[in-house]
């Protein structure tokens, strides 16, 4: 993680999207109809990989964060009927378009701070017909979005209170419906005192790997559970959060194949402590970081504070968190031979960014936006997507 491969003075040949050249120095000759970029006094960086977002949504939750402000915990608020739950509602009363055009929207603010690939979950349906009216939501966003868009089935997000047999049904028809309809997406759940059980997750991911899927688990955000463990032997992709991990399960997660995804931004709107990165880091283990957008506990869609708050709360050095949010990023979403590094045969997913020295991406709190940002090989000017 500390070895970025620095080239001090170098190019980079693009040609239909794929990038066909990287060297040192200056290019021996250029072709007719090439248009070149003059980067010099900038630092050409892979664009982000934000391997966990909750993009997809309706609704707002400013209630609830007056709610927290004034004392109340987010498990508190879950319990009540909030949270995750609140925006179920509003997802199941939006309409498929409504959830798209927002989805688009969110994905240029991204955009805009220099993401170029992002995973959108589901799992605010939490039943079968809306959870596939999400999927088609974020397929069409994907379409008609300059970004690179992965998505995720996280069908056990939640506990619905109104359903009785919500998890039996999750099981035995929402999970066989989805896999049918998307072969091999990657299957996630939350695991959380007040969410899903470590049994029930147990059931659900046995049950997808049947139909040939991934898994993925939020876990150990409040409360360590063991689902660390029994992730592990089910060959998890990525373990999220790991807020609450034991020491011993961090040093399990190490040792394996399994890569963690630290949620900086969460802690830090939350008021939690943030994954042991440095012990974790020492002990051998891979990392990934990435924003969590959503509307409760991480209204993030900028990478650069995320890195921020990577090298001051995680103790993290620039090189690592650099590397946590593009090449490890890529390799939990399993897109390493389309994005994550600048390389030969790969898409051309980089970003131009207006200072001298990479670490300043670790040390500015609120720096500039990027000059050039291309995704999936097309050129996006970043102050045409304004915010807003």
């Amino acid at each position: 993680m500390q070895n970025l491969a620095t080239i001090p003075s170098g190019f980079v040949r693009v040609r239909n999207g794929r990038i066909t050249e990287v060297a040192a120095g200056s290019p021996t000759k250029s072709l007719d109809d090439e248009k070149v970029i003059d980067a010099r006094g900038c630092v050409l960086l892979p664009g982000f990989v934000d391997c966990h977002t909750h993009a997809c949504w309706a609704g707002d939750r400013l209630d609830e964060w007056e709610m927290k402000l004034a004392g109340r915990s987010y498990l508190d608020i879950l319990a009540a009927g909030g949270g995750i739950m609140s925006t179920v509602r509003a997802v199941r009363a939006a309409s498929t378009q409504d959830l798209a055009e927002d989805l688009m929207q969110r994905l240029l603010e991204m955009a805009a701070y220099g993401t170029t690939t992002a995973e959108v979950k589901t799992g605010y349906g939490l039943e079968t017909e809306t959870e596939l009216r999400m999927f088609e939501a974020i397929a069409h966003a994907a379409r008609h979005s300059p970004l690179r868009v992965a998505a995720t089935f996280l069908g056990a997000h939640a506990i619905d209170p109104l359903r009785s047999e919500c998890v039996q049904m999750m099981i035995k028809e929402t999970l066989p419906a989805v896999a049918e309809k998307y072969p091999g997406i990657t299957v996630d759940a939350y695991c959380e005192t007040g969410a899903w059980s470590v049994a029930d997750c147990g059931r659900y991911f046995r049950q997808a790997k049947q139909h040939g899927c991934g898994i993925r688990v939020h876990t150990d955000q409040f409360n360590s559970l063991g689902m660390i463990p029994a992730a592990l032997e089910l060959g998890a992709i990525s373990v999220d959060h790991l807020e609450a991990a034991t020491d011993a399960d961090l040093n399990l997660v190490a040792q394996s194949k399994t890569i963690a995804v630290g949620l900086p931004a969460t802690a830090f709107c939350l008021g939690t402590p943030c994954i042991q990165a440095r012990k974790f880091i020492d002990a051998g283990g891979a990392l990934a970081l990435a924003t969590n957008a959503n509307p409760g506990s991480a209204p993030v869609r900028a990478m650069p504070i995320v890195l921020s708050f990577a090298v001051r709360e995680m103790k993290m050095t620039p090189a690592e968190a650099i590397t946590s949010v593009t090449w490890n990023a890529a390799c939990v979403l399993g897109m390493t031979d389309q994005c994550g590094s600048i390389a030969v045969g790969k898409s051309a997913d980089m970003v131009l960014w207006p200072f001298k020295d990479e670490r300043a991406l670790g040390y500015e709190l609120s720096g500039a936006l990027p000059e050039i940002v291309m995704a999936c090989g097309r050129v996006i000017t970043p102050h045409s997507l304004a915010v807003g």
